[in-house]
């Protein structure tokens, strides 16, 4: 299976190649048609605040292995700013509550990956794809929203075509085993 994976991760960095570092600022995942509300995080956090320090989507988003999603940042990476700034702040009093008792901040996922869909941030990283064209501009946000249709299938499609990408369905879709 992990083969298999690193073969479709493979194909798409060179199918995307230069063309997704081309298109990658131009092509926008379109605006979430219904209202998705932020949801109640553990602690408070602005992408605002934090991008204007100059921390950058990776700077906390990492993925570990190739076909994991996403994480966040392990908390010993917020206190190393948090030791000094913010102490009285409520959640930054929670972070560091998480942080003595050795617990992970429990971070409510905003984008979800849909039931049947595999998914693997890699080889979209990998081709140049700007995280600002699936999750809009964080810079803007506060509580962090879906704000646009990157989990639709019709965003998917459409982006992959852009590219000339391949929009088989067993690159997104696992089948079951007969």
């Amino acid at each position: 299976m992990l083969c298999c994976l690193l073969l479709i991760g493979l194909s798409l960095t060179l199918v995307f190649g230069a063309r997704a570092q081309q298109a990658a600022a131009v092509l926008q995942v379109p605006a979430n048609p219904s209202m998705h509300p932020a949801p109640q995080q553990p602690i408070e956090y602005s992408h605002n605040t934090h991008v204007a320090l100059g921390l950058t989507c990776e700077t906390c988003h990492t993925s570990t292995a190739p076909d994991a999603l996403m994480g966040y940042p392990q908390t010993e990476m917020c206190m190393g700013c948090h030791t000094t700034i913010g102490l009285d702040l409520p959640g930054i009093m929670r972070l560091a509550d998480y942080h003595a008792s050795d617990e992970q901040v429990p971070w409510v996922r905003v984008y979800e990956v849909l039931p049947g869909v595999t998914w693997n941030h890699q080889p979209h990283v990998a081709a140049g794809v700007d995280c600002t064209a699936c999750h809009g501009d964080m810079a803007l946000t506060n509580a962090t929203a879906m704000t646009t249709s990157v989990t639709s299938m019709a965003s998917c499609i459409s982006c992959h075509q852009a590219y000339e990408a391949d929009t088989a369905c067993a690159l997104c879709h696992a089948w079951p085993a007969e």
